[in-house]
């Protein structure tokens, strides 16, 4: 019955509230005016007064976005490190944000404030010149200078090319000197009135630029070399304050940012604002173009070799513009934006047939752009986890080291030179297609085990025969006893138990060093690894035994690992981790969040554990994975498996380089696609989209084909280009779907929600090469205790042994062979520069 003291104050409470005031005694709430045909703005969100609350949205909101992403699954992570110097650069100090650097051949130039310093990697790894300003270094009769810029100028002598480097200066004046000798060859002063911020190199042209918006074009006759002291250059004017400029076929883009931050209203623009002009033609006006949609800021632009008629465009927040470069009657004009990070583009350039792009993360990311959607062929670690601030190919590397050079610049302060041919892949792949003459193989069997067990308990397995007999059956189901047995489970415990879920996330799945579970961890998880262990031994042959290499849970997951006494001498690198997705809570932390309202618990139950081990020379990783659930949640599953697959520091660095023949596409182990061979099983949520009666119909008339049409998994592997699991292989589907059951019968969901049946449980493999994988059986079983039925997958994988002095001659052999086509590619790269009359 109502509490009449509670009653009362209601009353009270409502007696007592103030009437309200009229509309006219308050200014009218702020309106929003959309003119016939703009686009709506997004819906404003209540504030809840909690930052932690939108942070989480926030971080959501970037989860689903991962799936949208150009595909890295097939990514190298193998850095392309160029050899061509004798000394390493890696004693160049680059101070970030205030140094400016050029880069010719062996040659690099690094001005900072008051300071040149000038290398020669053929010679030393300390500078050969160090020239200050203060001290009179550069010999002539301007002090004190402060430079801000640098570039190598053009020459018409081949013995001069990329020997004279201009200096640009915060006081407006212009220097060249010879770094061969570190002795000035010429200088104007106060040729600009203000600090000189850009110099490009055009053909046989210096371009100078300063912050008023003052171009300075530096154009010697035909076969004279420009002479800084008595050129006199040709003014052309832009707009001011321009933060980015950059020469990009024979014309200067210059950009801003939108000042009014864009945005949806009526008028609004679509910045940042970019302007072109064609600083070449006498009396030419610039053309003012906007991009297809608001975008962040211009951070750098680049032309690639393979498509030189189109401009692409790094910016803030992630996207890349592509803009045709027009001609002189049509301007040119963005046709496209990609969203290809889920942080800002800081550095792009154009190398040979692949887009680099530098992150804020340090890494450097290849694209191939070819094709749609867009794939990351390379991904590695340049520069520390901290911003790549810039890339440039350097130009002269060709004529002078016979390479195809490209640095980069980092916020770590240090450059970096890599083969812009992607050398080291070729020769990888080279060599798979000749591993037949330095590995030995032999077959291994794993036995998969996946099962929703709805918190069931282990007792819980008696009355039918199916429930009794699961586990000796499961275990019994290949012909010969597995080597590995990997268990899967999801739903251990209650979910919907605030004490039991709490539990096991603040105190974890702690192991001791035995492999045994932590007496800290909830009774369900014990349960289960102690029926698991006992199951094994009384299943098993008794000349056979095994050990558990893997115990661990997470939030309702749990993993148990088994392998074969015989087989732990071939078996190392073993590593375990979680991942924790769902309700904002990145990984196994923050994962539980109680609501006063009700009472109530909301947990995020999605997540992964990932286990791996390298047996002989083959790696293998385990996934045992929960998945975002719900009929129409297509696109968070696929968040969620791409935050599995790409995560890259999920597990510990693995090796010392003579063992990292292991790991495939040049990781070490640290990621889960860097293994050679991975499993994935576990409650994956995918649905059937149809009507539960037809759903219902087609499994008892045994037509299972007609489900597999509208299986959701099955259409994102056939028709997503952008899938992450589009590379995973699954056998066929011929048992009838494994969810959603009424406990302890053979009724698909009769309660009021009435679920559609679907194939929820799954398991797919993927493998660097197809064929050494091979898939026993895939069934399902019929243990009745709780709403999913177990599965089970069998394989037979072969593993490799690497003869190491094998390896290392069919290696050198490679790498002759690369020489060769080097030298092909090289010839072709110098032609498209040739032809953009950037050498």
């Amino acid at each position: 019955m109502p509490d009449p003291d509670l009653q009362s104050l209601a009353g009270s409470s409502t007696q007592s509230m103030p009437e309200r005031k009229q509309f006219g005694n308050h200014l009218p709430p702020p309106t929003r005016t959309i003119a016939l045909g703009d686009k709506l703005p997004p819906p404003r969100r209540l504030s809840s007064g909690s930052s932690s609350e939108s942070e989480e949205e926030d971080e959501e909101d970037v989860k689903l976005k991962i799936d949208l992403l150009p595909d890295a699954s097939r990514a190298s992570r193998r850095p392309p490190t160029a050899d061509c110097h004798k000394y390493s650069e890696f004693h160049i100090h680059v101070p970030a944000y205030t140094a400016t650097v050029a880069v010719s051949g062996q040659a690099v130039a690094v001005a900072t404030h008051h300071h040149l310093r000038i290398y020669d990697l053929s010679r030393s790894d300390s500078p050969i010149w160090n020239l200050d300003s203060k001290a009179n270094g550069f010999d002539i009769k301007l002090k004190d200078f402060k430079m801000t810029s640098v570039e190598f100028r053009p020459a018409a002598s081949h013995e001069d090319r990329g020997w004279f480097l201009w200096v640009g200066t915060k006081e407006g004046h212009l220097i060249e000197l010879d770094v061969r000798t570190g002795k000035v060859t010429g200088w104007r002063p106060a040729i600009h009135a203000h600090t000189v911020t850009h110099m490009f190199r055009y053909s046989q042209s210096m371009i100078t630029c300063d912050g008023t918006g003052k171009v300075l074009v530096w154009s010697p006759p035909e076969g004279i070399d420009l002479d800084i002291r008595s050129q006199t250059p040709r003014v052309v004017r832009v707009a001011d304050k321009q933060e980015w400029m950059q020469m990009l076929g024979g014309q200067l883009w210059t950009s801003t940012r939108d000042p009014n931050g864009g945005g949806a209203g009526p008028g609004a623009s679509k910045g940042p604002f970019v302007r072109v002009y064609d600083i070449f033609t006498p009396g030419s006006v610039g053309r003012s173009l906007l991009p297809t949609e608001h975008l962040g800021a211009v951070t750098a632009a680049t032309i690639l070799p393979t498509q030189p008629s189109q401009v692409y465009m790094g910016h803030e927040g992630g996207h890349i513009s592509i803009w045709s470069l027009g001609s002189s009657e049509t301007p040119p004009q963005c046709t496209e934006v990609m969203k290809v990070s889920t942080s800002d583009i800081l550095s792009l350039e154009g190398v040979n047939a692949r887009l680099w792009a530098g992150t804020r993360k340090g890494t450097i990311e290849a694209f191939d752009v070819s094709s749609k959607p867009w794939t990351v062929t390379n991904n590695w670690m340049a520069h520390q986890k901290l911003p790549v601030l810039r890339i440039s190919v350097d130009t002269w590397s060709m004529e002078k080291l016979s390479k195809l050079l490209v640095y980069s610049v980092g916020r770590d302060e240090r450059i970096r030179f890599w083969d812009g041919l992607l050398g080291i892949d070729w020769i990888e792949q080279a060599m798979m297609k000749r591993e037949a003459e330095f590995n030995t193989f032999r077959t291994m069997t794993a036995l998969i085990v996946s099962w929703n067990v709805d918190s069931a308990k282990p007792d819980a397995l008696t009355g039918t025969a199916e429930n009794v007999n699961f586990l000796q059956e499961v275990l019994q189901s290949m012909d010969t006893s597995p080597d590995i047995i990997a268990f899967g489970f999801q739903e251990l415990i209650d979910l919907e138990s605030r004490k039991m879920a709490a539990k096991t996330v603040l105190l974890g799945g702690k192991k001791h060093a035995d492999g045994v579970m932590s007496q800290k961890v909830s009774t369900s998880y014990k349960k289960w690894y102690d029926r698991l262990t006992l199951s094994v031994r009384l299943a098993m042959p008794p000349d056979e035994p095994y050990s558990v290499v893997h115990a661990e849970n997470l939030v309702g997951l749990f993993s148990c690992i088994f392998v074969k006494n015989s087989e732990k001498a071939a078996l190392s690198h073993a590593a375990l981790t979680t991942l924790k997705r769902g309700m904002g809570a990145g990984m196994a932390t923050r994962c539980v969040q109680f609501w006063v309202e009700g009472s109530a618990l909301s947990l995020g139950a999605q997540g992964a554990i990932i286990a791996r081990f390298v047996l002989d020379d083959t790696s293998v990783c385990f996934i045992n994975c929960h998945l975002a659930a719900g009929q129409h949640h297509v696109r968070q599953r696929n968040a969620d498996a791409a935050a599995i697959l790409e995560d890259k520091t999920l597990l510990p660095d693995a090796a010392p380089l003579e063992e990292i023949v292991a790991y495939v596409n040049g990781g070490d182990g640290s990621m889960v696609l860097d293994h050679e061979i991975v499993f994935l099983n576990g409650d994956m949520n995918y649905r059937i989209d149809q009507r539960r009666d037809a759903v219902i119909a087609a499994i008892k008339a045994g037509d299972l084909e007609l489900l597999l049409v509208h299986d959701q998994l099955r259409k994102e592997l056939k028709y997503n280009r952008a899938f992450r699991l589009r590379h995973f292989s699954e056998g066929p589907l011929e048992f009838a779907p494994t969810y959603k059951y009424d406990r302890r019968s053979d009724e698909y969901d009769t309660s009021e929600k009435a679920r559609v049946p679907a194939w929820c449980d799954r398991v797919l493999w993927r493998s660097l090469h197809p064929e050494r994988v091979e898939q026993v059986h895939y069934r399902r079983w019929e243990a009745n205790v709780s709403d999913h039925r177990p599965i089970s997958a069998a394989f037979k994988i072969r593993v490799r042994r690497v003869k190491t002095e094998a390896r290392a001659r069919v290696r050198a052999e490679a790498t002759e062979e690369w020489r060769h086509v080097e030298q092909q590619l090289l010839c072709e790269a110098m032609q498209y520069y040739i032809d953009q009359q950037m050498i």
